[in-house]
């Protein structure tokens, strides 16, 4: 299935995914400044970088929106 599809405008560039990570995963010294802290939210873009870390899932939305940036939740 090679069939284009018209997403109606939506910017790629302007599009960031949230999703839920559990802190072990992160680097120790991240893990280090969340003592007591199992999960956060991070906030990537199209290619996969993480651009921010937050603690509520809301945050994430927000934050995301004050950049001007449309988020999408990943699961």
């Amino acid at each position: 299935m090679d069939t284009k599809f018209d997403f109606g405008g939506i910017d790629a560039e302007k599009t960031v995914y949230i999703r839920q990570v559990e802190t072990r995963t992160l680097p120790q010294e991240i893990q280090q400044q969340l003592p007591g802290i199992e999960t956060m939210y991070a906030v990537h873009d199209a290619d996969g970088e993480r651009l921010a870390l937050v603690k509520e899932r809301p945050l994430a939305f927000m934050l995301a929106r004050q950049n001007e940036l449309t988020p999408v939740s990943v699961h």
